[in-house]
């Protein structure tokens, strides 16, 4: 069986490349008993289960076809997504994971996040995550039109995409002490959002940061069954 994560995708119809990039993964290993994992902001922006488009009935259409090869699909919600539910999953077969879930691989214990959560000094992110995410606000937006949600989702990337310019390097990468706690009853933390694609050893333990998928490539995290727990390292993947 094939562990396969990945993050950061940012899948939008005006980046045609990067779906290109994500069907062709599909189809590379729809022949490998392959369990994928997909670590939040799967797209760019998701303004609800409601919304539709033939660049996401290509990608609906390709999901059943590799979970009808035998295959499973998890999505753990990130910044850009965390309103994707069940609804969309449901139209291929996919499942929801928790914000915060764990898996044991042949006897390694791992830990999966988007990473956001993670980032604990950005204190201007971390106050706006807990208002935008609250369940009575998020039942309000649901029940707007989606013409309005895709203008907030629009005015939102904005904002963040400003914000980003005067906040330091270190603020909006993740706090020591928070991934201290997050390894605390687990052998491999695993998550994305950051960017910083790499393998850091802390100890006996390891933090994994998946890659943010560019124009032609994006650093991938591809798990053998019974895989020595010491051989873990990243995958470039071209398309």
């Amino acid at each position: 069986m094939t562990y396969l994560f990945i993050s950061d995708l940012h899948l939008s119809p005006d980046h045609p490349r990067l779906v290109r990039g994500f069907l062709d993964l599909l189809t590379e290993y729809q022949d490998q008993n392959t369990r994928l994992y997909i670590l939040g902001d799967w797209f760019n922006a998701w303004v609800g289960d409601d919304y539709t488009a033939p660049w996401l009935d290509e990608i609906v259409t390709a999901l059943k076809q590799f979970i009808q090869a035998g295959n499973q699909v998890y999505f753990q919600a990130g910044n850009r997504d965390f309103v994707l539910g069940s609804k969309f999953l449901a139209q291929f077969g996919g499942k929801l994971l928790s914000e915060i879930d764990q898996l044991n691989i042949a006897g390694t214990r791992f830990r999966l996040e988007h990473g956001d959560a993670l980032c604990t000094d950005d204190i201007a992110y971390q106050r706006f995550k807990k208002i935008i995410r609250h369940p009575l606000l998020l039942g309000l937006l649901k029940r707007t039109p989606l013409s309005f949600r895709k203008k907030l989702a629009n005015g939102f990337r904005q904002q963040s995409h400003q914000a980003q310019q005067f906040k330091s390097y270190e603020v909006m990468d993740v706090n020591d002490q928070a991934v201290e706690l997050a390894l605390q009853d687990v052998d491999v933390l695993i998550h994305g959002h950051t960017h910083r694609a790499a393998i850091h050893p802390l100890g006996q333990k390891k933090r994994i940061v998946l890659g943010d998928w560019k124009e032609d490539s994006a650093e991938i995290l591809e798990i053998q069954e019974n895989q020595d727990f010491e051989t873990l390292k990243l995958k470039k993947w071209r398309y």
